[in-house]
């Protein structure tokens, strides 16, 4: 019989391998984030609701009631020209009938996610404020995408492009000197190095592996997970999982074009040929949605404001 022997280490223990002690790091830095900051227990409580397949309009209006200021930040969200809706909706009962459970729940993160944003200035070239300027102009994009490629599900679609950087909340908030180390590098490239690359230099992992975790900690659908995971690199995603994270890829640089909020995460400014007629859209769409953007995003802003 064989005998399988582990390559140890100088200390005579076995040996741990890279991708091991990679995710240990990533694992570390998402238990304390539950520490730090996190999504209101509500949020939480709204999430594990929707995924009970039990579970009820009724049951979802009676958690949403119990929050007078949540309710009536989806009712502002579910009037406004954002949705389109005929009339008035002046209940949360009113509006899971109209909009369906998940797309309340949705509408619940996303008013909850601004909490997150707070931080102010890291560093000379970093606010957070900026990052949640790109990313309500990424969930914007995002959702006008969705619309040119009939995907349907447009508050997904919202929030899909919303949390597309949250792994960089992770990093500041958990690994914040090692986040500023990774700035300075970023900085001191000057083009040459990418995010990413920075982020494997200093900290040891990417904000995708980052907000890919706390995706999954936070129980989030895993077409979120993959959007987190994935928005630099969507072609890496089997093909029946892409669209979303594709349409996020895009808007994102898209809004780098427009110079919307902090870019440097952005590792290109222009869309492959092969994403493009991957998803039937043409230079002109994006054309398109260019020039809507920006008006559509003052909306999303106004509604998503929280003071940050």
């Amino acid at each position: 019989m064989t005998q399988v022997v582990t390559p140890a280490n100088a200390n005579g223990k076995p040996a741990v391998s890279p991708e091991a002690a990679q995710e240990a790091l990533i694992q570390s830095a998402i238990l304390e984030i539950s520490h730090i900051a996190t999504l209101p227990e509500i949020t939480l409580k709204i999430i594990r609701l929707v995924e009970d397949p039990d579970s009820t309009a009724q049951d979802l209006n009676k958690i949403i009631s119990n929050d007078p200021a949540l309710g009536a930040r989806v009712l502002k969200v579910v009037n406004s020209a954002f949705y389109g809706l005929p009339g008035q909706i002046g209940s949360i009962n009113r509006a899971i009938v109209l909009l369906g459970l998940n797309a309340v729940k949705n509408i619940a993160i996303a008013a909850s996610l601004t909490k997150l944003f707070r931080g102010g200035q890291v560093c000379p070239t970093f606010n957070a404020k900026d990052l949640w300027t790109h990313s309500i102009a990424v969930g914007t994009g995002t959702r006008l995408l969705a619309k040119k490629v009939n995907l349907g599900l447009p508050d997904e679609a919202f929030l899909a492009g919303l949390i597309h950087d949250l792994g960089i909340m992770v990093e500041m908030q958990a690994r914040r000197a090692k986040f500023t180390e990774t700035m300075e590098k970023l900085d001191a490239g000057q083009g040459s190095v990418t995010l990413r690359q920075a982020e494997l230099a200093v900290i040891g992992a990417t904000h995708e592996q980052f907000g890919a975790a706390l995706c999954k900690a936070w129980k989030f659908p895993l077409s979120f997970a993959y959007v987190t995971g994935f928005h630099h690199r969507p072609l890496e995603l089997a093909e029946s999982n892409r669209t979303l994270t594709a349409l996020v890829h895009i808007a994102d640089i898209l809004a780098s074009n427009l110079q919307l909020g902090y870019s440097r995460t952005v590792e290109s400014q222009t869309v492959s040929d092969e994403l493009l007629a991957s998803l039937n859209l043409t230079p002109a769409m994006l054309d398109e949605v260019k020039v809507a953007l920006p008006p559509a995003m003052a909306e999303a802003t106004t509604l998503l404001s929280d003071g940050i």
